[in-house]
């Protein structure tokens, strides 16, 4: 059953987030690692930064364009949650597209965008670290991070998910039961829906189970989602009266 790999889901959560801890070698403190917050938007896989020279961590890449980038959405679980760690080198940049994509992301940064004493620069991607939770975590290659796409899904998962299980819980539990040949399930939600399928939480006498079933192929919409999953719940029916 087809999931999205590590590669996709990092380019996934990047994409969602604009905003990371940039480190920086502190050219004030003999070489210790200094962190920041930094606004930021992916050009073919690298990070863009609009920073200022009077920050610290422009006088520090100045010095030593090593740095990394933490990029970690707000979470109230956040051990459990994805992050993933850019690593490489920075230089600045004065390339349209670089400029053009860290405006679309941050179109409010277009005011102090003209200021002299702030440049774009560049972080060139060497190695990435994925952490997805407990026990999903690889270090991908700077060729799989490029590749990947961020799953067009992600911006609609909530409401997706938000509608499956507020709407039709009935049609949750039916595709526990019969299309993962789960018959002890009593009761799911939907936790995870991408582009290849989704995943579920069912309620079984024995305790939880994560269930996922994946689309007849995968879509590249919420309309594709939606198409799936009506086509899937009159499989799942007409299981239903077949076993019966």
């Amino acid at each position: 059953m087809r999931t999205p790999s590590h590669a996709e889901r990092a380019r996934t959560l990047a994409a969602q987030t604009g905003d990371g801890a940039l480190s920086t070698i502190s050219a004030r403190h003999d070489g210790a690692p200094f962190g920041s917050r930094a606004l930021f938007a992916l050009l073919d896989g690298d990070p863009v930064f609009l920073i200022s020279t009077l920050a610290s961590h422009t006088k520090n890449l100045l010095a030593d364009p090593r740095a990394s980038l933490l990029v970690a959405p707000a979470s109230d679980t956040p051990m459990s949650d994805g992050r993933v760690t850019l690593v490489g080198t920075a230089a600045p940049t004065d390339a349209p597209a670089a400029r053009d994509a860290f405006l679309a992301a941050h179109p409010d940064a277009a005011m102090y965008a003209g200021f002299k004493d702030f440049a774009f620069w560049r972080l060139s991607v060497s190695d990435v670290r994925y952490v997805g939770g407990f026990g999903r975590m690889s270090w991908l290659t700077p060729a799989d991070w490029r590749a990947a796409e961020p799953d067009p899904i992600a911006p609609s998962a909530a409401g997706i998910i938000s509608h499956m299980n507020e709407d039709h819980a009935d049609a949750m539990a039916l595709y526990c039961q019969v299309l993962a040949q789960r018959a002890e399930v009593t009761a799911a939600t939907m936790t995870a829906v991408d582009r290849y399928g989704f995943e579920m939480s069912g309620q079984t006498p024995d305790g939880p189970i994560r269930i996922r079933l994946a689309y007849p192929s995968p879509v590249r919409n919420s309309a594709g989602v939606r198409q799936a999953l009506v086509a899937m719940v009159k499989e799942a029916r007409q299981g239903l009266t077949n076993g019966e």
